[in-house]
């Protein structure tokens, strides 16, 4: 079934919907840039959910197999993934969004104070957009550092493999994988705050590039 059949007349919105978010997503990236010495961002990607994924989903959840219940019950029928630097960076992108009047946020999750059992780190927003032809949509905005950005890509297309042999050696060394890449994710953040510290004092001086010499 293809995107057109699916979702009908509701796709035009559904596609402003998504370009929407990926705008605001760059005008983040261009403040936050401005006087900055790393970048905060590294990339974004959006997608609307594909028939097939929507239809599974609702069969998971229990829910009517049909386009209505699609819109209504799914957050993630749109989806924004925001892949940032380090851990502060998701925070701080999160609040940024979190005070948009283009839309309204409905529920927040934080995977990287709770992570999931399988060791997936994430901050998610559940948001319902307020203006424009995609008034009512409801999205999806994962924000993740790029080291479980990595993990969780490959995760995914392990989870859905048909038959995986040692399957609960392998669950346990992804969760070990994740627990690593938080604790480097720890010590990148460390790194930065150390060099952006010593890069920002000597700004004040007029000398930017001695801190990076001394570091």
């Amino acid at each position: 079934m293809t995107f057109e059949e699916f979702y009908a007349e509701q796709l035009p919105a559904m596609k402003s919907a998504e370009e929407m978010l990926l705008r605001i997503a760059d005008q983040y990236v261009l403040a936050a840039e401005d006087g900055r010495m790393i970048q905060p961002v590294i990339y974004c990607t959006s997608r609307i959910k594909s028939p097939d994924s929507a239809l599974q989903k609702l069969e998971r959840c229990g829910w009517e197999k049909n386009r209505s219940a699609a819109l209504t019950e799914l957050y993630d029928i749109i989806g924004l993934r925001i892949v940032c630097s380090f851990i502060d960076d998701v925070y701080q992108v999160s609040d940024w969004l979190k005070a948009r009047p283009e839309f309204e946020v409905d529920e927040i999750k934080d995977y990287i104070a709770f992570p999931k059992p399988n060791g997936y780190r994430s901050l998610h927003l559940k948001v319902r957009i307020r203006e424009g032809p995609s008034s009512g949509f409801r999205a999806e905005i994962q924000i993740r550092t790029i080291a479980i950005d990595f993990w969780a890509t490959l995760e995914h297309q392990l989870k859905y493999k048909q038959e995986i042999e040692h399957e609960t050696l392998i669950r346990k060394e992804l969760k070990r994988c994740a627990d690593e890449i938080a604790s480097v994710d720890l010590s990148m953040q460390t790194i930065r705050d150390l060099i952006c510290d010593g890069w920002s004092m000597d700004r004040k001086d007029g000398n930017p590039r001695d801190s990076l010499l001394r570091v």
